[in-house]
């Protein structure tokens, strides 16, 4: 089985800043795609940013040029810097992870954290 954990969340005031991470464990051979996804109270999940093995991100336009997102493939560690937050980025966001669990098994499967409550006051 594969564990995602994310981690970080919290309260912050508008303006300021907060980094979330996840950290995958498990029966993980390779990492594919990971990204952070939200979900605010009403409201359906939402993709908040993406990374591929190699690097290659997107962002939905809520967040560009606000919030980064990075990984590190030795430690099975993805992350999400937010600058500048603002009480709509108010929500549960959670990670999620493609991933190989073995070399002789092709297929990808999805896995989800269990989410971090982030909150941002006005």
């Amino acid at each position: 089985q594969v564990q995602l954990v994310e981690s970080g969340g919290g309260l912050v005031q508008a303006g300021g800043s907060l980094r979330l991470s996840c950290a995958a464990s498990g029966s993980i051979f390779i990492i594919y795609t990971m990204g952070w996804y939200r979900q605010a109270p009403g409201k359906q999940r939402e993709l908040v940013a993406s990374i591929t093995r190699g690097g290659i991100t997107n962002y939905a336009d809520s967040v560009k040029g606000r919030f980064t997102i990075s990984r590190d493939n030795a430690k099975n560690t993805m992350y999400l810097q937010m600058n500048s937050l603002k009480p709509e980025d108010t929500a549960v966001y959670y990670c999620n992870a493609e991933v190989r669990k073995t070399n002789w098994d092709t297929a990808r499967y999805s896995y989800w954290g269990q989410g971090t409550q982030v909150t941002v006051s006005s």
